[in-house]
């Protein structure tokens, strides 16, 4: 009986650490931390900035921008390097992990090290941005409390197979360098106009429609696999999202490099793989097999 009590006792402990939430604001505040709400506030401000300086070549530029790296997003950092969903020729892979640098979402080490972390305690208390923590810590705050993750997480041990490539170290430690240097190209090349239609509102595209799929997909849409999770599929978010946001379908068939398995549901990102592997480049590309889908199917 003493022992149940204990237990008890434990049990309601844990619970209240799990729904005590870290200030958003008014913490320390890392150096890492500071560049990157230095980065999403520099983007959110050139977008703000646009309408002033509006260019229709410049916003078309922007648009392209948001399209190619949120597309080099999806298909380098998530299903090619944090899955390993389908294989690519190092000189084909690196190109598409360098040109993700411009979504400004962060080296591929980073990138990758958070979501796998995320797929391994989804939904717990050790998930990096789950939204049982708020819509905005899923959305976007988490991003700027490093040592929060650090505490969930722990270190960065689970890449080390891109820790071993000396290209993805070499990014890891020169990735501001390289952000500058291809902001500074673009304010040569169209002056303001690119910099704020470009930069700015491409940039707050492409933001938005990968932290959508942490927040809004974890917590609106429909479940067609028992993933036992809050994974959601958000239908209108697909095309947008170049179909990341078939997100039941994702954590059902982590290692899947298709998305969207219905004919109906748009998976820009999956078509490319589909084109690469249909050339010969995209090989051993995984999808769910029959048993995978009628283990993880609800009963019925």
């Amino acid at each position: 009986m003493g022992d149940t009590t204990k237990d008890d006792d434990s049990s309601s402990q844990s619970k209240s650490v799990r729904r005590e939430k870290r200030a958003y604001f008014f913490r320390k505040w890392t150096r890492i931390d500071l560049m990157r709400a230095s980065a999403v506030g520099a983007v959110h401000v050139l977008c703000l900035l646009a309408p002033f300086n509006f260019k229709w070549e410049a916003l078309r530029f922007g648009v392209m921008l948001a399209i190619v790296t949120s597309l080099s997003i999806t298909f380098s950092y998530h299903r090619n390097l944090t899955h390993r969903s389908f294989k690519l020729p190092k000189w084909l892979e690196y190109p598409f992990a360098y040109s993700a640098l411009f979504a400004l979402q962060g080296h591929p080490i980073d990138w990758v090290s958070t979501h796998r972390f995320h797929h391994q305690f989804t939904d717990s208390d050790r998930d990096p941005h789950s939204p049982i923590e708020g819509f905005w810590f899923s959305h976007v705050f988490w991003i700027f409390d490093t040592n929060y993750i650090r505490e969930k997480c722990g270190g960065r041990n689970n890449v080390m197979d891109l820790k071993q490539q000396w290209f993805y170290r070499f990014l890891r430690n020169t990735i501001g360098l390289h952000i500058l240097t291809f902001w500074g190209l673009v304010y040569f090349w169209g002056g303001l106009p690119y910099l704020t239609c470009g930069v700015g509102v491409g940039g707050a595209i492409g933001y938005h429609g990968t932290w959508l799929i942490n927040s809004a997909c974890h917590i609106w849409g429909s479940q067609a696999w028992n993933t036992k999770d809050t994974s959601r599929n958000v239908w209108w978010l697909g095309l947008f999202t170049m179909g990341e946001s078939w997100h039941n379908n994702h954590h059902a068939f982590e290692a899947s490099a298709r998305h969207g398995l219905e004919w109906y549901q748009v998976d820009i990102t999956w078509y490319l793989i589909r084109f690469f592997q249909a050339l010969g480049l995209a090989t051993d590309v995984k999808l769910p097999t029959d048993a995978q889908k009628r283990k993880m199917a609800f009963a019925r």
